[in-house]
């Protein structure tokens, strides 16, 4: 089992922001996670990328629990994310944006950064291929010594993607990739996706609101509502369950 969460629970405040929840994701596995907004459905990434920690419960990744664990620590074991609101650095590139998440796995010491060692040189070259590899994988190239914020919005969730699989993750989780995509952007995300998950094998667990990508994507879905797990199973199951209908679908726009 690529990851398991078993009884998490939160509070923020005295208010239960996820109640009991459990779910799993196998090895090579595509998941969704849905339901209205202040669900808790972010809350969870937080809980499994160690943003926040965990009251309650185990989160087990490759069979060991992680909960409590620091984010860099997290991210070494091969568990990489995205974000709702798109986190870009100002004044790097966007290959430099890219690279910067290689810098919790780089190893030479302060010493061969104070000398410029050979060993420093051969390790930032190596980093500048695997950024330049990603980007060409997302379709950046070209824009890699463009600032990112000169990129239209769809592109520069593009450029969080290739920051995201750089390590070649084991799990890579989404919080809403298809947020301000228009009906052609996200035809080329579904199919940026399934061409990645194809590549590097990994595991993905996304929220989304929009139900083109949550049927064309998911192989399984997770319901929660109010930070309980209303429901579980396959996508047409799910999205005809009158109880999710009610608590999300009927309140959404469907596209």
């Amino acid at each position: 089992m690529l990851l398991e969460l078993k009884s998490i629970q939160k509070s923020f405040g005295g208010v239960q922001a996820v109640k009991d929840v459990s779910l799993k994701v196998e090895e090579g596995q595509i998941i969704g996670i849905i339901g209205p907004n202040g669900a808790g459905k972010t809350t969870v990434l937080n809980l499994i990328s160690g943003i926040y920690p965990v009251d309650t419960g185990e989160v087990m990744f490759r069979d060991q629990n992680i909960a409590g664990m620091k984010q860099h620590k997290i991210a070494r074991l091969g568990i990489s994310r995205t974000f709702q609101n798109i986190r870009l650095f100002k004044g790097l590139t966007v290959l430099e944006n890219v690279m910067t998440a290689l810098d919790a796995a780089t190893n030479y010491n302060i010493f061969s950064a104070i000398l410029h060692l050979p060993s420093k040189h051969r390790l930032e070259k190596a980093n500048r291929e695997k950024a330049l590899e990603a980007l060409r994988l997302v379709g950046l190239e070209e824009y890699r010594d463009d600032s990112p914020f000169n990129l239209p919005y769809g592109l520069q969730r593009r450029v969080e993607l290739a920051r995201a699989i750089v390590n070649e993750p084991r799990l890579l989780m989404l919080d809403e990739p298809a947020a301000g995509l228009n009906p052609s952007e996200i035809e080329e995300f579904i199919a940026l996706i399934l061409k990645l998950r194809k590549k590097y094998g990994f595991g993905i667990l996304f929220i989304e609101h929009r139900m083109k990508v949550v049927n064309e994507l998911s192989e399984y879905i997770y319901v929660i509502n109010f930070g309980d797990l209303l429901t579980e199973g396959e996508p047409e199951k799910v999205v005809n369950n009158p109880e999710v209908i009610k608590a999300y679908l009927g309140e959404e726009e469907v596209t």
